[in-house]
């Protein structure tokens, strides 16, 4: 409640708590005029008991947009220790993949890693790798970009889709010989969890093996050499990031495009009978679903209250200057109003109305995440991500009306003429408010069919690098027959299955599916 008056001229505080401080109280009012006078901007972020942070943007003219690489401290400072080198941690128990075509380099990263006892598999090829990963879970796999045939962008995509496969969410950290901001936001983008250049060092892959590895596998050496459990701490004492991404559950997207140091995500709830759950935390979607049916109990889903929002927000804010967080169509959920009001005891958080639900509201997501990962500020991205949102395409066919009824998304009367006359209305969100598009007659699949045939109209544009088929209740082979559908009408570069989360999934119930892509930018 103090922070509006930080930069006034003369204004202390607390009179009685600071009455034998010294000073005038000017020093952060000449501050701002300082700054102000420059062009420039302050802010301030604090966190009870945590600490305060401010922060000062001064704009700068570009002189050349030439790229003049990547200046990686760590990575020099490294460089220049490598002598006396040793070791930070064992992991015996840990398996991991290394991914590149030429034998040199599979045969230098196994031996850099051979004294932290780490399991290391290779493999020669894109093809090979894709076998490897269908016998055995890894806990890490790092993935040569550029190979012969299939490419690592290639078959970091087919290890995610992979039916049947073990390493579906495995962090994949890519290997590249190609600098710059550009090529880093490529591979965030396509859905790495972290990138090295060539040529790794040990301390570079250990340094991601820490990253990413359960803290339950390895044991840290310490200073004097002994072998210890690696403490919090040392995990967490990392430089703060620009700008955090952070959304709700209800984004439907797959745990492997969601980085730990790029994205921050908040639960909702879901409220039965038996208990209130955090969404996808205590509670999954087929549980949740199969828990209905058999109990013929309907269940609540519940947006997190200001105050969940607020201590949301400050964790993050303890990893990065600003927080951009994105939020489901104010229309659809109360999410969105309760995280904008408690972005207000911040300076440095700012909220987005999606306009969508699912993974339309995730697809918003990872163009926020690739704009972070490209470097822009969190005043460009908010810009950025209102005109993109009119993009968003977002639509599903529901085979069970009454989830929608309970939910208070259409009348009785209109689900029992459902019922009735075998009917599937595709709700569709436009304009940040939810309606029912169409209505078809007939068979479940005969409306999917129809359904699908009539999403891929040619009018839209549709950007074909990523489609989204998000859906609840639905069997494999009930979802080969819907890809097979989708692949006879359009060649899709990238399909992603997801799951709808528990908190999307009870108020549309089983059996329904949605197609969620991007149309093309009309620039």
């Amino acid at each position: 409640e103090s922070i509006p008056y930080l930069f006034q001229a003369f204004k202390r505080i607390d009179e009685s708590e600071n009455r034998y401080i010294e000073g005038t109280g000017l020093g952060l009012s000449i501050v701002k005029q300082l700054v102000e006078l420059m062009g420039g901007d302050i802010s301030v972020n604090s966190v009870y008991t945590k600490g305060s942070t401010f922060i000062i943007t001064i704009p700068q003219k570009v002189v050349s947009n030439e790229e003049i690489g990547e200046l990686d401290l760590e990575t020099r400072h490294g460089t220049n220790q490598r002598e006396s080198y040793k070791q930070s941690f064992e992991a015996e128990k840990a398996r991991v993949l290394i991914v590149d075509d030429n034998e040199m380099n599979r045969m230098v990263a196994k031996k850099l890693l051979r004294d932290t006892k780490v399991m290391v598999d290779t493999a020669e090829s894109g093809e090979k790798c894709l076998k490897k990963s269908l016998q055995t879970r890894y806990d890490v796999i790092f993935m040569d970009h550029l190979m012969p045939e299939m490419d690592g962008i290639e078959c970091l995509h087919a290890i995610r889709t992979q039916m049947g496969g073990f390493n579906q969410n495995t962090p994949v950290v890519a290997l590249t010989a190609n600098a710059g901001s550009e090529n880093k936001a490529l591979y965030f983008r396509e859905g790495f969890d972290g990138y090295l250049l060539k040529p790794v060092s040990g301390v570079q892959l250990e340094e991601e093996l820490i990253r990413h590895l359960p803290k339950n596998l390895f044991r840290q050496f310490n200073a004097e050499g002994t072998v210890g459990m690696i403490e919090a701490p040392i995990l967490e004492h990392r430089k703060k990031v620009p700008v955090m991404i952070s959304t709700d559950t209800t984004s439907d997207l797959p745990d492997y495009l969601i980085d730990e140091n790029l994205a921050a995500v908040m639960p909702y709830r879901v409220k039965t009978e038996g208990g209130e759950f955090l969404d996808g935390v205590e509670t999954e979607t087929d549980g949740i679903l199969a828990y209905m049916k058999e109990r013929g109990e309907m269940a609540q889903s519940e947006a997190p209250k200001v105050s969940d929002y607020e201590e949301f927000f400050a964790e993050q804010l303890t990893k990065a200057q600003f927080v951009v967080h994105i939020s489901m169509a104010e229309s659809v959920s109360p999410g969105f109003a309760n995280a904008l009001e408690a972005s207000k005891a911040f300076d440095n958080v700012m909220v987005i109305d999606s306009g969508q639900l699912s993974s339309g509201m995730g697809l918003i997501v990872l163009y926020a995440l690739s704009c972070a990962a490209g470097g822009m500020g969190a005043g460009d991205i908010v810009q950025k991500l209102k005109a993109y949102k009119k993009q968003i395409q977002t639509s599903f066919i529901v085979s069970e009306t009454g989830y929608l009824m309970q939910a208070g998304k259409i009348s009785e009367k209109v689900h029992k003429l459902c019922q009735a006359f075998m009917l599937h209305p595709v709700v569709v969100l436009k304009n940040g408010r939810m309606k029912i598009k169409k209505i078809y007659v007939g068979r479940r699949k005969t409306a999917w069919k129809k359904y699908i045939a009539s999403t891929f109209n040619k009018e839209l544009h549709m950007d074909k690098k990523m489609l989204f088929i998000t859906y609840a209740g639905l069997t494999n082979d009930e979802l080969k027959e819907i890809t097979k559908e989708v692949r006879e009408k359009d060649a899709i570069e990238n399909i992603i299955y997801q799951k709808a989360s528990p908190a999307v999934a009870i108020n549309c119930g089983p059996g329904t599916f949605g197609l969620l892509f991007a149309k093309m930018d009309d620039e």
